[in-house]
């Protein structure tokens, strides 16, 4: 079987209850490899692209809100991307359930999952669920030179009177 490859998040609920090596400890198991790791402020225009398929959704906003860090008072999330055989599959046996309270209690969203008493998921990590989600979320959350290995083709372009920060 190819190498295929995962978007992991860590949401900001995970992050505010110091989650992040429990659910390191339990993505190892995996037996796949990092190739892409990164601490995101997640803008509005992110979090929409990344939830787009949802749009329609009556809690839309509560989730942009809930991923950008509205309800916990950080706006952090850590993105990574896992490359390997199976990776996928592998990762979401390892997360759970998106519910919760579906979650089986020995997976991570299981564990350390909730539902809000305003009904908001609150399920620690996103996984991606199919090869096609995963590239475009990918290339949604990192930048081809955010990786260690060249997992998507890529071109060069040469770029004008870009405003960037540099360290002053």
């Amino acid at each position: 079987m190819a190498k295929e490859q995962t978007l992991i998040l860590i949401k900001p609920d995970g992050l505010v209850k110091s989650l992040t090596g429990n659910i390191l400890t339990r993505l190892s198991e995996a037996k796949l490899v990092i190739v892409g790791a990164k601490v995101v402020r997640p803008s509005r225009e992110l979090a929409e692209k990344h939830y787009e398929h949802l749009k329609d959704k009556p809690f839309f906003n509560d989730l942009i809100d809930y991923i950008m860090g509205k309800h916990h008072n950080t706006h952090r999330v850590v993105a990574f991307v896992y490359q390997g055989e199976n990776a996928i599959q592998k990762i979401r046996d390892i997360v759970g359930d998106t519910n919760p309270e579906k979650a089986n209690p020995v997976t991570i969203r299981g564990a350390y999952g909730r539902i809000t008493t305003t009904g908001v998921f609150e399920n620690v990590v996103h996984a991606s669920q199919t090869p096609e989600d995963a590239e475009k979320e990918i290339k949604l959350w990192f930048k081809p030179d955010e990786l260690v290995e060249d997992i998507y083709p890529t071109k060069e372009i040469e770029v004008e009177k870009v405003k960037m920060l540099v360290w002053a």
